[in-house]
């Protein structure tokens, strides 16, 4: 018996858009055949700004609040409950659970970190400060690094998150830099670490104010940040001391590292993963357009809600301005005008297990890039993925 599984969230949604925008099944010009990817598109942004509806980019901070609110309504009854069973049958169903609200509060606030939860600079900042100090992540301090990635997504040199080593660096990595960095589920623990390091060729630390990732008016935002992500920490300690560390750990540190595991997959594979191989750019060849492109979207099934459809991803990398329950009209909107350039997400069941494949299989064969070209792809270290030959073969 085949099972029916629910539809990726824009299907019941589509068909209204298009007689809203009086759209047709035909795509643009710019889809037609397959044509290289990796080429400058037909198309400019203005053009695919132009196309989105103006209402979607209205932001509505009491919408906005009442996703806050939602949040943690589900985040506090998640600890009454694990309180109340107080049984370890339960607590791996608690941890899934807890590190899943852990997550998509991560994400309000890094809409907060955008600008797209509301016009209000004030209320941003707090509401930011607030959620995010609350999982241990310095709110400014990210907040500025993950500006830096917009700005440069797809760029070799600049870009912030997930960046492809050229090779010369890679093969100066220890073999055990390697082997946690390309082997699960090791890297699927990296963020705390690359908030305190970073990545491999890259200096500074999120938390440092004088860090190099910082410019020097931006020193006293990061410093708040650090102080706030100090005074969480202050507070589980104490928490630790009143209710036992291993009460802490059961309630905050499992769901903690659930929740770093969602943020490093999701984040991951916004820009790996693709069946296509996705291209990453140097100098002249990058533009702002180009690298936004790059990006893939994704269906998280029964998750796209939970963790407000962060993965609609294409149209929040290039308009990051666009609050997230606005996003899946937002890009039905634009693919007319993206063609080709818009990589369909593969629909999920209930749960998005294609994605483990996807992930496996990219972080197993992506691994460096040429350290020459101004269009390069990822290639793949044959010692490590125990294959005889690159990817580029």
């Amino acid at each position: 018996m085949q099972v029916k599984c629910p539809p990726w969230p824009w299907a019941d949604l589509e068909e209204e858009f298009r007689k809203a925008y009086g759209l047709n099944d035909e795509k643009s010009g710019a889809s037609e055949g397959n044509g290289d990817l990796s080429a400058p598109p037909p198309f400019k942004i203005g053009e695919i700004r132009a196309a989105i509806p103006a209402h979607c980019w209205v932001k509505d901070p009491w919408k906005s609040l009442s996703y806050v609110l939602r949040d943690i309504v589900i985040i506090f009854g998640l600890f009454a409950w694990a309180n109340y069973m107080a049984n370890m049958i339960f607590y791996p169903l608690y941890w899934t659970a807890q590190g899943t609200m852990f997550w998509a509060v991560f994400v309000l606030g890094h809409d907060c970190g955008h600008g797209s939860f509301s016009d209000s600079v004030t209320l941003n900042n707090v509401v930011g400060h607030i959620l995010h100090s609350s999982i241990l992540v310095p709110y400014h301090g990210w907040r500025i690094s993950h500006r830096t990635h917009h700005a440069n997504h797809g760029n070799v040199e600049r870009d912030e998150s997930w960046v492809p080593l050229p090779e010369t660096l890679y093969k100066k990595l220890e073999s055990s830099t390697k082997y946690l960095r390309y082997k699960i589920p090791f890297p699927l623990f990296a963020y705390p670490v690359y908030l305190w390091w970073r990545s491999p060729g890259k200096s500074g630390s999120h938390f440092n104010p004088y860090s190099d990732l910082f410019q020097p008016n931006e020193r006293k935002q990061v410093l708040t940040s650090t102080i706030c992500w100090f005074t969480m920490l202050g507070f589980l300690i104490f928490l630790s001391f009143v209710g036992g560390p291993l009460q802490v750990l059961k309630l905050y540190g499992i769901p903690y590292m659930i929740f770093v595991v969602w943020l490093d997959m999701v984040t991951y594979l916004h820009h790996h993963g693709h069946e296509d191989k996705l291209p990453w750019y140097r100098g002249k060849e990058w533009s702002y357009l180009r690298g936004g492109l790059t990006t893939v979207d994704r269906d998280y099934g029964v998750f796209n809600n939970i963790h407000h459809h962060i993965g609609t991803h294409v149209i929040h990398h290039l308009f990051p301005q666009i609050p997230h329950y606005h996003l899946i009209e937002a890009t039905i909107a634009a693919k007319p005008v993206l063609g080709k350039y818009y990589r369909e997400p593969k629909r999920s069941g209930i749960l998005p297990m294609h994605l483990i494949t996807d992930l496996t299989t990219s972080v197993n064969q992506d691994h460096f890039v040429s350290d020459v070209g101004d269009v390069v792809f990822y290639q793949t270290d044959p010692q490590l993925s125990g294959t005889s030959r690159s990817k580029l073969d």
